[in-house]
């Protein structure tokens, strides 16, 4: 089966979006799922949230930050070009139902996916907010998808170049505030899920977060993936990758994620090197 890349578009600095042919994967794909991929035979392999999907073409579309080892070499794949593999849909999917009032939370790329997931909490019958947010307005992107995903849409800026300036939770807070909110799921940085889950912890909202720590095999079979949700060891890539927020330990996985930190940048580093001598 191959893996053939449609389109390719830089969204906004170092972040890009492809278009997959890959028709037996998207066929059971649903909001919340994510795949794993390789661009070397010898590669590691990446989770990577699906964005959107066309089930009828047999498409499916990644969006993905190149800031590591595998991502910067995925961002240099051109159309026409085929990845080694591609394995999903992986992972539990968004549990969708009338809520009521729902938020979704996107932090930086962590919006990607949140287009799927309003948009199915969306034709469920809820009230769909979405806040995006990010450093800068150049950060922003899928502004008319996102808008047609959900009921309303809130961005936020770090420096108040577009929509609101602060954090994501400066308007989770006002809408909280304004309204009854039923429930609130956020995708993106660690810090930022952190927040939420810290923000609503004592309003009686159920929130969930969706989780990418380390992963290898995405099956449960390694435990790379593991966290403390409830005091109970859950694997993210067949427990979720949403879970309670509430009960997540941010901590544990904040630290764990950074454990190979210094090794992707010596790895980086002599590929630039490799590269500069080439």
């Amino acid at each position: 089966m191959s893996y053939k890349i449609l389109s390719k578009r830089e969204l906004c600095t170092n972040q890009y979006e492809l278009t997959i042919e890959a028709p037996y994967v998207v066929r059971n794909a649903k909001a919340g799922q994510f795949i794993i991929l390789r661009v070397e035979k010898d590669g590691e392999r990446i989770p990577l949230t699906i964005a959107d999907i066309d089930k009828e073409k047999g498409l499916l579309t990644i969006v993905f930050m190149a800031v590591g080892y595998t991502t910067k070499k995925l961002a240099q794949f051109e159309v026409g070009d085929e990845l080694v593999d591609l394995v999903g849909p992986l992972g539990t999917p968004t549990h969708i139902e009338k809520y009521g009032t729902v938020v979704c939370v996107a932090g930086g790329y962590g919006a990607a996916p949140c287009y799927l997931i309003s948009k199915a909490f969306k034709e469920a019958g809820n009230k769909v907010y979405m806040i995006m947010g990010a450093r800068t307005k150049d950060l922003i992107f899928w502004q008319d998808k996102m808008k047609d995903a959900c009921s309303e849409l809130f961005i936020t800026t770090n420096d108040g170049t577009l929509g609101e300036q602060g954090f994501v939770t400066g308007v989770l807070e006002r809408l909280i505030n304004q309204e009854k909110i039923d429930y609130i799921i956020a995708v993106g940085p660690m810090p930022m899920m952190k927040a939420v889950a810290d923000l609503t912890r004592d309003k009686n909202i159920y929130t969930e977060a969706s989780m990418n720590p380390i992963m290898v095999d995405g099956t449960g079979m390694c435990g790379a993936c593991r966290l403390t949700v409830g005091g109970k060891v859950k694997f993210a890539c067949v427990d979720g990758p949403d879970f309670d927020a509430h009960q997540i330990d941010f901590d544990e996985v904040i630290n764990r994620t950074s454990i190979y930190k210094d090794s992707e940048r010596k790895r980086d580093e002599n590929c630039n090197l490799l590269n500069r001598r080439i």
